[in-house]
């Protein structure tokens, strides 16, 4: 997945602003409350709502704001969101996913357009890319939590198909159905992992000079800034100068 683990090992690099802090707080509070809300309201007992816990104590939101949110989903005055898959085409012909969750269809479509158009791209109908990734679950953890051998030697007994280790830390993935035994066993082996969830993999990846590597990755975050907008998935590779320069 050699092009979202750049991206976030650039996203790493860069840090976060404060305002870009609570835009991501407000993000995972938003899937917290449509996890909450789609199922029952208790972590253990509904794996997409400890996903969206998971992802928001990765990135230090506080307790009563995680709280917060899932009370949201319980008092029955939540907005209504729904759950979109956007797929397009981004410079040099990389395959990108966009899923969101929103309160309004017309606005995060055009929005979503827009942001193809402007990198020099296009947005395609639903299935025109996907079946270029696989669907997938995910397990992170923090590179300081074991070396790259002691990881894939864990995962492999777990029961993993994959592991992708680099500076930003491990990728774990196991097929959708395994997903929640793999997460537990390598729970009990390295502590809480920072995300459990399902994900897009791509199968194979497109190699980008740094002209079209520069404006994906601008798109990227483009798409990532959106309210709206919750994950992007690409199947790209960059080269580690354009990596640099863009986490500089």
């Amino acid at each position: 997945m050699a092009g979202h683990s750049q991206f976030k090992n650039i996203m790493h690099r860069k840090g976060r602003q404060d305002a870009a802090r609570s835009k991501l707080f407000s993000k995972l509070a938003r899937e917290i409350t449509v996890s909450a809300k789609l199922g029952l309201p208790d972590p253990a007992m509904n794996p997409r709502l400890r996903a969206a816990v998971l992802a928001a104590r990765a990135e230090n939101m506080p307790k009563d704001n995680i709280e917060r949110a899932v009370k949201k989903a319980l008092g029955g005055d939540a907005e209504s969101y729904d759950e979109i898959r956007y797929e397009g085409y981004g410079p040099g012909g990389v395959a990108v996913i966009v899923e969101v969750l929103t309160d309004n269809r017309n606005r995060t479509a055009s929005d979503v357009r827009a942001s193809f158009t402007k990198s020099g791209g296009s947005l395609a109908e639903t299935g025109a890319v996907s079946f270029m990734f696989d669907r997938v679950g995910v397990i992170e953890f923090a590179p300081a939590v074991a070396s790259a051998d002691a990881m894939l030697e864990a995962a492999i007994e777990a029961g993993a198909d994959d592991v992708v280790s680099s500076e930003a830390g491990h990728e774990v993935y196991a097929t959708q159905d395994s997903l929640r035994e793999v997460a537990k066993a390598l729970e009990a082996k390295f502590g809480e992992p920072r995300k459990a969830a399902l994900t897009w993999k791509p199968q194979t990846t497109v190699a980008v000079d740094d002209e079209q590597g520069e404006r994906l990755l601008r798109l990227i975050e483009t798409l990532n800034e959106h309210d709206d907008v919750q994950n992007v998935y690409a199947n790209f590779e960059v080269s580690d100068a354009l990596v640099a320069k863009m986490s500089a």
